[in-house]
């Protein structure tokens, strides 16, 4: 088992150098739309959706994996994961964002991922525990056999094949707008396609390798940093696949921001790093109250057609822009 574990530091690196390179970080993603009006990461996290949808029906017709959305837990999706957006605007990066930027030498992603850790862990199995277990037994909403609600199963449709049919509708519309555009917008390193269809690929490949460990779901970050909470703190335990994958994360960002001669330890002022500890704690209380971050519910559980993920993913992008408009756009528009 500690064998297959350490599948997740390999596929972790790699996740961590595609993030460096590919400019990756939802929070940018929804941000600069409102902002600048930018599309160029939303592109690449649209890319990224479709590739993992198709994947995992895939995977899961050629029974090779289980298909596990995330509970809907109403109240929990919908606070948890505005307080989760605004958090990840104030800190500066989503889960994934300030995990691959400690790579880089960011200081005020380490310091947002001390916060982070930290009410996450707390929120998990600590004082803020009862909190979370309210909201989410309050608001739960299951089908009728038990099972956790989806598209699928609220539309009585085979997952697999309404999983295809929304990839194929998808396509047909976002070639129109692309061909429209006409244009290939691009991040910092790679094209938006690129980064994508690299995310994509790399959470369908998470998916078996994590199942094979006993965990069936794919990518996730918010465990991974309360397994590491859980050792560090008792000093027992072992470390989780997912807790090996975020290692890797900042491994693999290390050696893409090395490669690329952009290594560089960067600390921000005080007031910053503590505005970004801060938006850390938001973060770590928002995600595991509503079950899951912008990794756990916007690339694992959205692709599963989860209702849950769908509606925490919704609320994450509303935290965000709140956020963003009341710290970025408002004060633009006093001016």
């Amino acid at each position: 088992m500690a064998n297959l574990a350490l599948t997740g530091l390999i596929l972790g690196i790699i996740f961590g150098f595609v993030l460096q390179r590919g400019r990756f970080c939802m929070n940018s993603a929804f941000r600069d739309i409102i902002i600048g009006k930018d599309y160029t990461l939303f592109k690449s996290l649209g890319a990224a959706l479709l590739v993992s949808l198709v994947g995992f029906a895939t995977l899961a017709g050629a029974n090779i994996i289980t298909l596990n959305p995330k509970p809907l837990v109403w109240g929990a999706n919908i606070i948890g994961g505005f307080i989760f957006g605004i958090g990840m605007v104030i800190a500066g990066g989503c889960a994934s964002g300030i995990t691959y930027r400690i790579g880089e030498g960011m200081g005020g992603a380490f310091t947002a991922l001390i916060g982070f850790s930290l009410t996450a862990y707390l929120t998990k199995s600590g004082f803020l525990k009862p909190i979370k277990d309210a909201l989410q037994s309050s608001t739960k909403i299951t089908a009728a056999d038990g099972a956790n609600l989806s598209l699928a199963n609220i539309l009585g449709l085979n997952p697999i094949i309404l999983a295809f049919v929304i990839a194929i509708i998808a396509v047909v519309i976002w070639a129109y707008f692309l061909r429209k555009e006409g244009s290939d917008g691009s991040t910092r390193d790679w094209s938006w396609m690129s980064t994508g269809v690299a995310i994509g690929l790399i959470g369908i490949i998470a998916f078996p390798l994590s199942a094979a460990t006993g965990r069936m779901y794919p990518l996730g970050i918010t465990s991974g940093w309360i397994n590491i909470v859980s050792v560090l703190l008792p000093g027992d335990g072992t470390l989780s696949w997912e807790g090996w994958l975020v290692i890797g994360v900042i491994i693999g960002a290390f050696v893409a921001a090395y490669s690329a001669n952009e290594l560089k330890l960067r600390m921000p002022s005080g007031k910053t790093m503590l505005a970004t500890f801060g938006g850390g704690l938001l973060m770590g209380f928002g995600a595991v109250v509503s079950s899951g971050c912008n990794v756990g519910h916007i690339l694992s559980g959205v692709p599963q057609l989860s209702l849950g993920s769908i509606l925490g993913g919704i609320f994450i992008v509303l935290g965000g822009w709140a956020a963003a408009w009341y710290l970025f756009i408002r004060p633009m528009q006093a001016k």
